[in-house]
């Protein structure tokens, strides 16, 4: 059985929303179709998209094969759900990946969901991953449909994860490490850049005592940017009033459950970006499944990104709202490449 290394515990911060363990097995049936466009001109900031076509997500490689970065740009790859597929500093980071079959919190007789855009992408159209990051311990953040096979793709695969992952991770990973909120991990790509990656407090999946899940601050190698990420939009104040993130990735619809919020976004969407003076908001459409079965049907939407925009451009006028094409890399550049 492979060790898992679970780094001390720290005590646990009230986050902005609680969830219930019921909140396992639902997800979200309204559909939001991107525009996938800027809130705004960038008359100073080169945003740039590749033009590679989905499903395909292919690396950049240099002459003799590996993977190269020469600034501390973000390359953002969304792959629908809240599977996503970062670049920085020549490395590879992996989030939250299902990749492989559907999505159905083994009970597809009341939820099965599949992707609208990626639907036939496959595990072996991965480019090299340098790192697997799990916020969450829910099968649509832990999938071990995927993670078997991407454990056997890649045997020394470093992962970090929330300690609630421990027990699903442990059989399959030899190189795991379990961050509590405020704990950092560094990871060390082969051109010897490293980048961290900081814990913060995600939502609480069960009853006020249980361990909050993650979000993660990932920092460049020369520190000009963060990235802040946390897929349900569910956040402690008092600890990322004491942090900054120039790329804030997260829900911005609401997904509700009669009389209670699964995932939140509009206006607390906003005071998270106001909470960490982000200059980009890449919001998450984590809702845009094909989902069929009782349960699909009980969850409905709440905003648009449109809506959102508005309430972003009233609070935080300067901030740009960027909408990812799943399958096509995203490119932010560090304060240095914005002229």
């Amino acid at each position: 059985m492979a060790a898992v290394q679970c780094i001390s515990f720290c005590k646990p911060f009230g986050t902005k929303m609680a969830f219930s363990p019921s909140s396992f097995a639902l997800a979200i049936s309204r559909t939001i179709h991107p525009t996938f466009k800027t809130s705004r001109s960038l008359p100073k900031v080169s945003i740039s998209r590749s033009n590679r076509v989905v499903p395909a997500v292919i690396a950049k490689e240099s002459a003799d094969g590996a993977t190269v970065s020469t600034t501390d740009a973000f390359d953002l790859t969304y792959l629908e759900g809240n599977s996503w597929l970062w670049e920085v500093g020549g490395l590879s980071i992996l989030v939250d990946p299902v990749l492989v079959g559907t999505l159905d919190f083994g009970i597809s007789w009341l939820y099965e969901a599949s992707k609208k855009i990626l639907k036939n992408f496959q595990l072996n159209e991965l480019p090299e991953v340098d790192c697997l990051l799990i916020t969450q311990s829910l099968d649509d953040h832990c999938h071990l449909k995927t993670l078997r096979p991407l454990s056997e793709k890649f045997p020394n695969l470093k992962v970090i994860a929330t300690p609630n992952a421990k027990a699903l991770l442990d059989p399959l990973f030899s190189n795991v490490t379990c961050l509590e909120c405020g704990q950092s991990s560094v990871i060390e790509a082969k051109n010897g850049s490293q980048v961290l990656i900081r814990a913060t407090a995600g939502p609480v999946l069960g009853p006020p005592w249980q361990r909050p899940e993650n979000g993660y601050l990932v920092i460049s190698p020369q520190g000009q940017l963060t990235l802040y990420y946390e897929p349900h939009c569910s956040y402690n104040e008092e600890f990322l009033g004491k942090q900054r993130a120039d790329i804030v990735i997260t829900p911005v619809i609401k997904q509700l459950l009669p009389n209670f919020t699964l995932v939140s976004g509009q206006e607390d969407a906003v005071q998270l970006a106001k909470l960490l003076h982000a200059k980009f908001i890449v919001p998450m459409n984590n809702g845009d499944m094909d989902s069929k079965g009782l349960l699909a049907s009980l969850v409905s939407a709440e905003g648009t990104i449109e809506s959102f925009k508005e309430l972003l451009s009233k609070e935080l006028p300067e901030a740009v709202v960027l909408e990812p094409t799943p399958g096509v890399p995203l490119r932010i550049p560090p304060p240095s490449d914005q002229a």
